[in-house]
C-alpha cells in the first residue's frame, strides 16, 4: 500500500495554482480551516476526496463543516481542528493531530504513555502573511510506515532584497509616503519595485494603527 495525503490550511479565499499542482496524484486532501469560499472545496474535491474543518473565518456557508474531526484513514488515526485548542485532549489515541490558524508550519512529536503522536500544522498556503513562508505538508503512507514532508511554495523574502538595496525601515517609510500621496498598494509596488503583497501589508498596518511609525510597523511584522 502506498498512499499520499496533501495537507493544507488557511487558504483564505486563495487557491494557488502551485497548490493545485502539488496536490495532483494525492489519494486524499486535508484542509485545516479558514477556507473562506465553498468553491475552493469544490475544486479540491475534483482532485481527491477531502476532509475539512471549519475555521474562524468560515461563516454561514460552512455550517456543515465540523469544528473537530476524528477519523481513521489508510491505517492511521487522525484528529483535526482549525485551532489547536479544539483538538481532543487524549493524544495517545491518534497518530497525527492536525491544526492551522497560526500560519506557521510546525511538526512536533509528542510522547505520552508510550504512544507517539505528531502535532502538525501545515502553515498557510493562502495569501502570504507579513514575511511568513507559504507552506503545506504531504503525508506519505506505505507498508513500512508513514512520513510527513514540508513543502515550501515560496521562499521567505529577504528584507534588503529590493532593487534599490534599501533596508526594511526605508521601504516602509517609502510605502507610507506614497500611500499618503493617494497611491494604492499595486501602484506603490510597481513604482518602487517591491513585492505587492508586502506593500499591501504595510498599508494595512498603517491604516489600522493610526499614528504608527515605521519602527512600530516593523515590530508588528515581527522584524
Amino acid at each position: 500500500m502506498k498512499k499520499q495525503i496533501g495537507i493544507i490550511s488557511d487558504t483564505h479565499d486563495l487557491l494557488r495554482p502551485e497548490v493545485v499542482s502539488a496536490l495532483q496524484g494525492c489519494d486524499a486532501i486535508f484542509h485545516c480551516g479558514d477556507i473562506c469560499r465553498e468553491e475552493i472545496l469544490d475544486t479540491l474535491a475534483r482532485i481527491a476526496p477531502i476532509w475539512a474543518v471549519r475555521g474562524n473565518n468560515d461563516f454561514s456557508w460552512a455550517e456543515r463543516l465540523k469544528i473537530t474531526l476524528k477519523f481513521e484513514l489508510f491505517g492511521l488515526r487522525f484528529a483535526m481542528a482549525h485551532r489547536s485548542r479544539d483538538l481532543p485532549g487524549d493524544l495517545g489515541r491518534y497518530d497525527v493531530m492536525l491544526y492551522g490558524h497560526t500560519h506557521q508550519y510546525a511538526a512536533d512529536p509528542i510522547e505520552k504513555d508510550g504512544q507517539r503522536t505528531l502535532l502538525l500544522n501545515p502553515g498557510s498556503c493562502g495569501p502570504r502573511r507579513f514575511l511568513s513562508p507559504v507552506t503545506m505538508a504531504m503525508l506519505d503512507v506505505d507498508d513500512s510506515g508513514w512520513n510527513v514532508r514540508r513543502i515550501d511554495l515560496s521562499e521567505k523574502p529577504k528584507p534588503a532584497a529590493d532593487a534599490a538595496g534599501t533596508d526594511m525601515k526605508t521601504r516602509i517609510e517609502t510605502v507610507v509616503r506614497e500611500f499618503r500621496k493617494g497611491r494604492g498598494p499595486s501602484e506603490i509596488a510597481e513604482k518602487t519595485g517591491i513585492d505587492v503583497e508586502l506593500a499591501e501589508q504595510i498599508v494595512r498596518l498603517y491604516v489600522t494603527h493610526p499614528g504608527v511609525t515605521a519602527d512600530g510597523i516593523m515590530a508588528k511584522m515581527g522584524l
